[in-house]
């Protein structure tokens, strides 16, 4: 027996969406515009202050697909009214960061500095040089710039020196000991 599975989205306030012919979606908030291709098989149907999401089967793909795609559309409403925002912090003696152009510049107690790109539409804020606000719509680059900028010195176990998410917990190990 199949069922057709729908799930409901609520729009929030100065919100608009736009399901076009061509199966791309577009919402438009206070802080900008997304938009998106939908997957065939999947439909979206919206009125004034709901959004459907339906699939035409049940096939495992397209199941998944359903979920994803009632994600994705969630994220992009939740992203043009408030906006997304990843925190990171820099543990260790002489790290510091600072915003220059169109780039970050990371000083990680390597021989080099590096400079990472900020991509268009992500507002990047240093405080204190060890603080890192990275601000945006757009959940995936938003914290893929964070994932990115972790990457290139995560945090050790020893001293726990390193780039690390605020409020993420180093588990710390004990160094050799001396006889």
């Amino acid at each position: 027996m199949s069922r057709v599975g729908k799930q409901i989205i609520s729009i929030p306030d100065k919100v608009t969406i736009k399901v076009g012919d061509d199966r791309s979606v577009q919402v438009k908030g206070p802080k900008g515009e997304l938009g998106w291709t939908l997957p065939l098989g999947v439909k979206v149907n919206s009125d004034a202050k709901t959004i459907n999401v339906t699939r035409d089967s049940d096939e495992r793909k397209l199941r998944a697909l359903h979920g994803t795609t009632q994600r994705l559309i969630s994220n992009m409403l939740i992203g043009v009214s408030q906006g997304y925002t990843r925190n990171l912090e820099i543990h260790g003696v002489g790290f510091r960061a600072a915003v220059k152009g169109t780039h970050i510049d990371l000083q990680l107690g390597q021989s080099h500095d590096r400079l990472h790109p900020i991509p268009a539409g992500v507002k990047v804020t240093v405080t204190e040089n060890t603080k890192i606000a990275i601000e945006g719509i757009d959940k995936q680059v938003v914290g893929q710039l964070a994932a990115d900028i972790r990457a290139y010195y995560p945090p050790e176990p020893y001293k726990a020196k390193g780039v690390r998410y605020v409020g993420e917990q180093i588990r710390r190990k004990a160094g050799k000991s001396v006889k």
